[in-house]
């Protein structure tokens, strides 16, 4: 007994030594990694008082379409019907919504122009609505359950009612305000972006069970070991033209009076302004795809016979050339807008005339900001054709010409934009670290006073 006890306090010794010794870097990926663990687990708690076997006749033969990226989103939660259903999907609507109320009402403007508290009120009211769209997207889901045909005898809902109409309604908005909780915890304590990294663990997660399926077609016959080596040959070719085009960038040379020489001569000090291709990120494409997974939703989940209803869902149907025509304007939309949100030239414009810095042959204020202006819009354009290309190219082979991809364009964009950005945010955290580090070694030896 005593000895169990010996090894039991070493064995807690030994842990408490190894989280202490842990520089703020390896504590901040370990975390990330633990909530993405949680997360996952939290997806495969089934929904009370529902049949997942009865709800997975859904996704047959769906698997390429709009239905299938949405269950591909969540990481296979919604096909399982898991109290993580809805995912993190009305906080991105909730996010969609309050970025265009921002643009267009003058109170969320001033709000925003307030700094940190303004970001503040505005993410309070992000997260409301994200739970008033969790409450009405839940009701969808449970009365669609509740009105499904039998499969094979079994309802999917066991015992209907009120009883379960509330239970399973607190625990869809329970997990989707825990998946919100979880997106903000690994923002401000983890390594990346929480709710981009959340989407992107689940789209790994379903990646496996989609190359196997592949390969099983392949080694039946149903697929031709050329169109494998296509696919494939595809898929590297959009990771790499994502890493190219992620990376890309136009360079404004600003230059800064420095001092006057001995002979009378400015000397000037030169940097330069970067422009992301694309500065939108991956949330453009995020955006657009969850607008467009709204019908598909509604479809499976609160099937209607109306014939105003059937037209509007084969309006949407994916792969239609009206969906494709769409989720392209949408991408297109998403793209300016987003850019808009994150690159506001009339304040880079003050802080380079307040800082004296000029954009040769441009002249500060005005002119400086027009100029912006067309650098980003040129710069957007470039970006925006980039992300039609992975994003709706795709869709095009799989349902027009055959190719039966595993994954689709935009999951590859974001897995891609993901791990670029994350990797950037750890280059930048050692960065700065080392020249923290350089800093107190200074100060210790008396350099600075």
């Amino acid at each position: 007994m005593g000895h169990e006890s010996y090894l039991e306090s070493k064995t807690m010794r030994a842990i408490k030594n190894f989280f202490k010794n842990l520089t703020d870097l390896q504590k901040r990926i370990l975390f990330t990694a633990g909530a993405l663990i949680i997360y996952r687990v939290g997806s495969f708690i089934p929904l009370p008082g529902v049949n997942a076997s009865a709800v997975l006749h859904l996704f047959t033969g769906e698997g390429s379409g709009m239905l299938g990226m949405f269950d591909m989103f969540a990481g296979g939660s919604l096909s399982r019907m898991s109290v993580l259903a809805l995912n993190i999907f009305p906080y991105i609507s909730a996010s969609i919504v309050l970025q265009l109320l921002t643009a267009t009402s003058k109170t969320l403007t001033d709000l925003r122009k307030e700094g940190e508290s303004g970001r503040v009120k505005i993410n309070q009211y992000t997260r409301y609505l994200a739970v008033v769209l969790a409450v009405i997207q839940g009701w969808a889901v449970i009365r669609g359950l509740e009105m499904m045909a039998p499969v094979n005898g079994v309802a999917a809902v066991v015992n209907p009612g009120w009883s379960f109409e509330l239970s399973a309604l607190i625990a869809l908005v329970g997990g989707t305000v825990f998946v919100m909780w979880l997106a903000e915890q690994i923002t401000a304590r983890g390594v990346g972006q929480g709710a981009s990294l959340l989407i992107f663990a689940g789209i790994i997660a379903e990646v496996p069970s989609g190359i196997g399926k592949l390969f099983s077609l392949g080694s039946v016959g149903q697929i031709s070991p050329t169109m494998i080596m296509l696919i494939i040959a595809f898929v590297i070719g959009i990771v790499a033209l994502i890493a190219f085009f992620e990376q890309a960038q136009r360079r404004i040379q600003i230059l800064y009076p420095r001092q006057v020489a001995s002979n009378g001569v400015m000397n000037t000090n030169a940097s330069y302004l970067p422009i992301k291709v694309n500065m939108s990120g991956v949330m453009g494409p995020v955006f657009a795809s969850s607008i467009m997974m709204l019908p598909a939703f509604i479809q499976r989940f609160a099937q209607s016979d109306s014939l105003v209803v059937q037209s509007i869902i084969g309006f949407f149907t994916y792969g239609a050339w009206s969906y494709i025509a769409l989720f392209t304007v949408l991408i297109v939309f998403f793209a300016y807008f987003q850019t808009a949100v994150v690159f506001n030239s009339e304040e880079t414009s003050n802080n380079l005339r307040n800082a004296g810095g000029y954009i040769p042959g441009v002249r500060p204020g005005e002119q400086t900001m027009n100029y912006l202006d067309g650098v980003v819009s040129r710069t957007t354009a470039i970006g925006v054709c980039y992300m039609i290309v992975v994003c709706v190219i795709p869709i095009i082979l799989n349902t027009h010409a055959g190719m039966p991809l595993v994954i689709g364009g935009t999951s590859v964009l974001i897995v891609a934009g993901v791990v670029l950005d994350t990797m950037t945010q750890v280059q930048s955290y050692l960065v700065a670290k080392q020249y923290s580090g350089v800093v107190k070694k200074s100060q210790k030896q008396g350099r600075f006073r």
